[in-house]
């Protein structure tokens, strides 16, 4: 599994994936979840892949090599489409046609059509855009109200973004919080793991602003899973006790605060 995030803010996008995939506790390997496809000053697109890896990675080749268009019979590449919302339409004619070519056979083997796509990106003259495309090859966008989408095991990272992830929140404050949603996720999903691929791309730049992947030995990360953890326990002790536990409360509270 994986787990990947994208928060679309009013300052630019920040974009993180992790890079576990497992098939078994006895085969875990490493595999880049997070694929670029950009030309400075003219486009800036990234994905990011979560579930079978043999069909996000034949997604993405696709995407690559070129979709052939109904009409004219030419091949189109996410880096020849006009728009995002053109291009969140390419990703998802990608999944679409490696399920017409290997939904049968993967039915056969019970195995489900499992993949999901975080697209993002902006092209020249274009908005800046951030969706999400289904197995079905549909998909959504996120908006000022709801600015941030996952994918993969996202249950345990979405709390911190739920409570402080707005619109309007900095570009490198985003950075920040979409760390400690993938340091809460490894803390608590064995199948998602270190390194992790960061991309930060400011709005109406087209170009990449910081691309780092990040391991073990970052220092900057290890001193947020360390303080981020210390703040938790800090909080919680600082909370007092219920009022309705067996032994007295020591001190008086405003429990209208």
């Amino acid at each position: 599994m994986t787990y990947c995030v994208g928060l679309d803010l009013q300052e630019g996008l920040v974009l993180l994936s992790d890079t576990r995939t497992n098939a078994g506790v006895d085969n875990i390997s490493t595999f880049p979840k997070m694929h670029v496809f950009a030309e400075p000053g003219e486009r800036m697109i990234a994905l990011m892949t979560a579930g079978n890896l043999a069909i996000s990675q034949a997604v993405v080749n696709l995407l690559s090599e070129g979709i052939e268009e109904e009409r004219s019979g030419e091949l189109t590449t996410l880096m020849q489409v006009p728009s995002m919302f053109r291009a969140a339409q390419l990703v998802g004619q990608a999944v679409r046609q490696v399920w017409h070519v290997d939904g049968g056979a993967l039915k056969a083997q019970d195995i489900s059509f499992d993949v999901s796509v975080l697209l993002a990106g902006q092209i020249v003259g274009r908005n800046m855009r951030l969706f999400q495309i289904y197995a079905a090859g549909n998909f959504i966008e996120a908006t000022p109200d709801t600015p941030f989408l996952q994918i993969g095991e996202h249950k345990y990272g979405k709390p911190i973004l739920d409570r402080a992830v707005t619109y309007e929140t900095s570009l490198y404050d985003g950075v920040k919080l979409a760390l400690i949603s993938m340091d809460s996720t490894l803390r608590s999903n064995l199948t998602v793991g270190l390194p992790i691929d960061l991309l930060v791309y400011r709005r109406d730049t087209v170009e990449i602003e910081l691309q780092k992947r990040i391991g073990e030995d970052d220092p900057y990360f290890r001193f947020l899973r360390e303080t981020w953890g210390q703040s938790l326990r800090n909080a919680h002790k600082a909370i007092p006790p219920p009022p309705w536990h067996d032994q007295p409360t020591q001190t008086t509270f405003d429990w209208s605060v």
